[in-house]
This record gives C-alpha cells, sequence and structure tokens, in this order.
C-alpha cells in the first residue's frame, strides 16, 4: 500500500501509536532485566499496561499481539545470548539488548487476529481491520490474521489463511534436485526419463545487485555519514521487492514448480519446494551480506578521508 493510497494515512497512524506502547513496554522490560535481574512476560506485561495510554490508543487485542511480539523478540534474544555462550563463533558479535524504534520516523508491526477483524465485512468477502476505516479485498475465505508491516515509504498488508494440504501424487521413486549458484541460481535435474535438466540464469540478478552496490555507494558517499535517505531507501525497495530478488526468484520457484507438476507430479514437486526456498533465502542473506560489506568499506574510506 503506497503513500498515495487513502488508506495509507490510518494505518500509519496505528503503526505509530504501535511504535509508541512498543516503547513504552520495552522501557520497562529493560529497566526490570538491567536493574531488577528479572523478565516481564507478556502476561505481566498486559496487565501493567492495561491502562497506559499507549495501549489504550489501539485495539485491546491488537495491543495484546504486540506484547506477544516484544516477548518473542526478547526470548529471541534470550537464545541468541545461550547460542553465544555456548559458541561464540556461531553468531557475528554479542546479541545486543532489543532497541527501540525511532521516535518520530519508527514504526511498528499491527496483528489483527479474526476477533479484531469485522465480522460484516468478512462477510462480503472483505477484510476490515478494527479500528481502521479501510478494507482490504481478497479471495481467501478462512482468513486466521491480518497483518500490516510498515515500511519505508509503504505498508505491506498480509493475509495470513489455512489451507489444505493436498494429497501428493506421482510416483514417489522419482527425484528431483536443486543445484545452487550466482551466474545460474539453480540447476534443475531429475532421474525422471526423458527430462531435460534446467538452468535458470542467475546474470540478471547479480547484474542488478552490483548496479545497486554502485549506485547505493555513491548516494552513501554523498551523504557524508551514515544513515539513510528516501532516496536510498527507494533504490533499495526497487531493487529488493519489485524487480531483483523477490519477484526474479518467485517467478523462477513458480516456473520449475509447474514444470515438476508436469513431469513427476506433486511428490517432486513438494521437495523441490522445499529447496527453492532454502534458495531464495540463501540469495537474499548473498544480497544482504554484500550490502553489508559495501557500507563498512564506505564507512572505512570516509574515515580514513576525515583523517
Amino acid at each position: 500500500m503506497a503513500r498515495s493510497d487513502p488508506r495509507f494515512a490510518a494505518i500509519d497512524a496505528a503503526a505509530f501509536a504501535a511504535k509508541n506502547l512498543c516503547t513504552a513496554t520495552n522501557y520497562l522490560v529493560r529497566q526490570a532485566f538491567i536493574f531488577a535481574h528479572r523478565y516481564l512476560g507478556s502476561a505481566a506485561l498486559v496487565h501493567l499496561l492495561k491502562r497506559h495510554e499507549a495501549s489504550t490508543a489501539l485495539p485491546r487485542n491488537v495491543s495484546n499481539d504486540i506484547l506477544r511480539q516484544l516477548d518473542k523478540n526478547w526470548r529471541a534474544f534470550f537464545a541468541a545470548c545461550e547460542a553465544y555462550r555456548e559458541d561464540p563463533s556461531t553468531v557475528v558479535g554479542r546479541p545486543r539488548l532489543p532497541k527501540s524504534k525511532h521516535k518520530t520516523t519508527g514504526r511498528f508491526l499491527l496483528i489483527y487476529d479474526l476477533q479484531a477483524i469485522s465480522r460484516r465485512a468478512l462477510a462480503r468477502g472483505r477484510r476490515r481491520p478494527s479500528g481502521l476505516d479501510s478494507e482490504v479485498v481478497t479471495a481467501h475465505k478462512t482468513v486466521k490474521q491480518a497483518r500490516i508491516v510498515p515500511r519505508s515509504g509503504f505498508s505491506v498488508v498480509a493475509i495470513v489463511y489455512e489451507q489444505a494440504e493436498a494429497a501428493p501424487s506421482g510416483d514417489p521413486a522419482l527425484y528431483a534436485a536443486v543445484d545452487l549458484g550466482v551466474d545460474t541460481v539453480a540447476a534443475l535435474p531429475s532421474n525422471t526419463v526423458g527430462f531435460v535438466p534446467r538452468l535458470v540464469n542467475g546474470r540478471v540478478l547479480t547484474s542488478y545487485n552490483q548496479f545497486y552496490n554502485k549506485r547505493r555507494a555513491e548516494l552513501q558517499a554523498a551523504l557524508g555519514h551514515e544513515g539513510t535517505t528516501a532516496r536510498m531507501e527507494r533504490l533499495t525497495t526497487k531493487r529488493t521487492r519489485r524487480i531483483s530478488i523477490n519477484h526474479s526468484l518467485h517467478v523462477a520457484s513458480k516456473t520449475s514448480m509447474a514444470l515438476l507438476v508436469r513431469e513427476g507430479g506433486r511428490a517432486l514437486a513438494r521437495w523441490a519446494l522445499a529447496r527453492w526456498a532454502l534458495a531464495r533465502w540463501a540469495l537474499a542473506r548473498w544480497a544482504l551480506a554484500r550490502w553489508a560489506l559495501a557500507r563498512w568499506a564506505l564507512a572505512k574510506t570516509c574515515c580514513g578521508n576525515r583523517k
């Protein structure tokens, strides 16, 4: 949902209110953890903040889901600390305490469960979150949750639904493999008789990612210090969401799955789908690592010029 959408203002205001609740909650948890050496779970936070102005600014179910999400963040921090104590080489550095969002530009995730979605709108095939004068049309009937994920300049509205798993069909003796690469994103062979192996071209992704790193470094150098701008965020969105990473990999994985279903049935495609999910994750991590390396090199260059 772009900033120009008439529904964006109400959603952005709700995300800002969620940020305020996250900030107030995180402050209480940090103070209790640092000075009292105890952890405040989501149940204790619900009772502490039930009359807080940041909590009452949102529907009760939404506020409780925000507290649960923050509780998950802190428990992930504790798990990372435990892994760091056991083997420091498994993580990049010592885990840090969960931080609060920026005071003015920060936004937080909104979660609307089935109780926080209008039933009348559901009957019309629309999803209307509680407290928002906005509706989203979706074809899915068994909706479990609606999530609003704030991004820079836009918001992502995700509908969570349940779908019955289709029974596997085809010959279970047939196999397929996904061999990951860089210039060739994936090689897709199979033991099916007459199957022609396919190669997924990755040079377009590599080329656009190199252009992105170069252009981002130029904009960062023009900025003169660490941080980001709206122009840099638009460039990142275009590269990650619209053109390069997500779109290209989704199209390639969908085409590959359709091919495997035609050749050997759903049993073959289900296994390869898991491999494709791993491929998308690995390539996204690789692109993020390249971007982080470019930022580090630029920061080091800027520091050297200042000296």
